[in-house]
């Protein structure tokens, strides 16, 4: 199953991409909802470099839900003004959590999509569902963050 929305961000594409990179935005964007911390390596790079990040995951903080692969990739685009972060992430519960972050410079801000396919077997409905709530309390997060000059 898939998700797809995006956000008009008040900020330059170089503010999201400085971001983006960093596992410090992954937890601002995702708290209180989620929690990642680190399990392989032991902890977060100041900016995410290609390969896998196996994290623990808390629902709001306190309730463990699993661990998950963040698998990082940074695709290439053909236009300067795109920048695009692949997580193709994967845990023992879900086969399939490909995550393609894409940002695109657009009428003096940055236009922000997640684009999210999910494959869980027959609790991909219900990952779906979670999922879907949670994209959307990113992207609220994200505008937030931006709107105050990410502090």
């Amino acid at each position: 199953m898939q998700i797809d929305l995006s956000t008009q961000l008040p900020c330059s594409l170089a503010e999201v991409v400085a971001q983006v990179r960093t596992p410090h935005l992954l937890r601002q964007v995702a708290s209180p909802l989620l929690s990642f911390s680190p399990l392989t390596p032991a902890e977060f790079p100041s900016t995410w470099s290609e390969g896998t990040y196996w994290v623990r995951l808390k629902l709001f903080g306190v309730l463990p839900i699993g661990r998950q692969a963040i698998v990082i990739s940074y695709p290439q685009t053909e236009n300067a003004q795109t920048f695009m972060l692949r997580d193709n992430g994967y845990s023992p519960l879900i086969n399939k959590w490909d995550h393609l972050i894409t940002a695109q410079e657009v009428n003096g801000g940055t236009l922000y999509r997640d684009s999210v396919t999910i494959k869980a077997g027959i609790l991909t409905p219900f990952v779906w569902l979670f999922a879907r709530l949670f994209y959307a309390h990113r992207q609220r997060r994200w505008a937030t963050l931006a709107a105050n000059g990410f502090n």
